[in-house]
């Protein structure tokens, strides 16, 4: 719930940056002009999205006679989480990591790499898939969409700022103005990472719920992190978002910008939720032996 409300009040930050600046650039018509591209944008991103990512990360559709106890554990959990199956993939990579895309539950795909198989356990396994499960349980695709559309909106604003400075030029002033636009793509796409990070808390969470304990998850992405830092994984940074851990080496100013949370806030999150819900079956056995 704490994640969820985060991410809304971020997304209402965007739209009011939308809103402010559509109105400072040209009123009523600036703001439908870039509502109107960055939804058709949006709606492009969101439509083709599955074929995207898949073609970016060079991922491919695998049938349950090729990947029989990959295709088996997805099909256990989607059920434990009440999703239709979605279809699996895999990423020609050594490096460990994992993705879920898809436009809908029923286009839903969840795409592992190679490496994945190889280097985790089954139970940390089951973990990561669970953390992608809960990105389609979740509606993540949409909420990132939207997200995506608004700051795309936002990030045509500049484009009209030359009615901004004719307005100046004849009302005197503006140059507050001038600076809203010049600043508002920046600030709408550090929201848009913080959006990123609170969706990657929350499926966590939920991906721990689906599996029961939140320990091998924590695992993990202890593992998968050290691991992607030795292994290069060659993807657009505008794709590396939906990994599950950052396949790109990041360091320095790049950490401002990332669309991940530290890992070692995440596991120590995970450490949390598993500790919760140990506290609340021992209060549960109380109860029952009262």
């Amino acid at each position: 719930m704490v994640n969820t409300a985060k991410t809304f009040i971020l997304l209402a930050g965007l739209i009011s940056i939308l809103m402010v600046g559509g109105q400072l650039v040209g009123g009523t018509a600036g703001l439908m002009f870039g509502g109107s591209i960055g939804l058709i944008m949006a709606f492009v991103s969101f439509w083709f999205s599955d074929k995207m990512v898949m073609r970016g990360y060079g991922a491919r559709i695998v049938t349950a006679a090729e990947a029989p106890d990959l295709v088996a554990m997805v099909d256990e959990l989607r059920q434990r989480a009440g999703l239709l199956m979605p279809r699996v993939a895999l990423i020609p990579s050594a490096q460990p990591n994992a993705f879920a895309t898809g436009r809908s539950e029923a286009k839903a795909i969840v795409a592992v790499t190679e490496g994945m198989l190889k280097a985790l356990p089954r139970d940390e396994l089951q973990g990561v898939i669970a953390h992608e499960l809960a990105h389609i349980k979740n509606k993540d695709m949409l909420i990132q969409t939207i997200a995506a559309g608004i700051g795309s909106m936002i990030g045509v604003l500049p484009w009209l700022a030359g009615s901004v400075m004719r307005r100046s030029d004849d009302e005197g002033g503006g140059i507050g103005d001038i600076a809203f636009m010049i600043l508002a793509p920046f600030v709408a796409m550090m929201l848009q990472f913080a959006i990123s990070r609170q969706r990657e808390f929350a499926a966590d969470r939920t991906g721990a719920e689906i599996v029961g304990k939140a320990r091998p998850l924590a695992q993990a992405l202890t593992r998968m992190d050290a691991m992607a830092k030795q292994l290069p994984l060659p993807v657009s940074p505008s794709l590396a978002a939906l990994a599950i851990v950052n396949p790109l080496k990041a360091g320095g100013l790049a950490k401002l910008f990332s669309t991940h949370p530290p890992t070692e806030e995440r596991v120590a999150a995970l450490l949390a939720f598993d500790a919760e819900q140990m506290g609340m079956r021992s209060l549960d056995a109380q109860r029952a032996s009262a």
